[in-house]
């Protein structure tokens, strides 16, 4: 039997949902499985992934194959970089406890790399905010500077047109004096 770890889709229309399972290379995509190894989820920013990594390396090690999209999940977890020291291992180039020590650092490089992905993108999620923050106080300021203008307008209108009746009012005022 062909086993196969692949992707069966759960959730709603639009918002996929998938259990990582190992199944036979003949079963349809949602039907039977052997076994559920994790999860995923790529609605999320990143995707999320849990994994039941010893069990998925022991699935990878006896020859099971992914699809492409599970072959992405187990490489980005480390499953296949395992693989490949455990191979090292059994060849006798290093020592299983080289093998980890060597794992180790490739998972703390690889999370000390997300972790500065992760602040680049607060960094400039916060540019774009204080960018559309000054952008808004121009354009507010702009508003007032008009609304300033036009009320400035409407005073001297109104001056304007009080000072020729008080000039009509002086005279009048001069000939009931007289």
């Amino acid at each position: 039997m062909a086993t196969k770890i692949r992707l069966q889709r759960h959730g709603r229309k639009s918002y996929a949902f998938y259990s990582i399972v190992i199944a036979d290379s003949r079963a349809p995509r949602d039907g039977k499985f052997t076994e559920k190894i994790g999860t995923y989820n790529p609605n999320t920013d990143p995707a999320t992934v849990d994994l039941n990594f010893e069990r998925a390396l022991k699935w990878v090690l006896s020859g099971a194959q992914p699809t492409d999209t599970v072959r992405n999940i187990l490489s980005n977890e480390g499953v296949y970089m395992m693989k490949h020291l455990l191979g090292g291992v059994k060849k006798g180039a290093f020592g299983q406890a080289e093998a980890e020590a060597k794992f180790e650092a490739w998972k703390n490089n690889k999370q000390t790399g997300l972790a500065a992905l992760k602040a680049k993108q607060e960094e400039e999620k916060k540019a774009k905010a204080k960018e559309a923050l000054d952008a808004e106080k121009k354009v507010n300021e702009a508003k007032a500077k008009a609304v300033a203008e036009k009320k400035a307008a409407e005073l001297a209108a109104q001056a304007a047109a009080e000072a020729p009746a008080t000039e009509e009012e002086a005279p009048a005022a001069e000939a009931a004096a007289e």
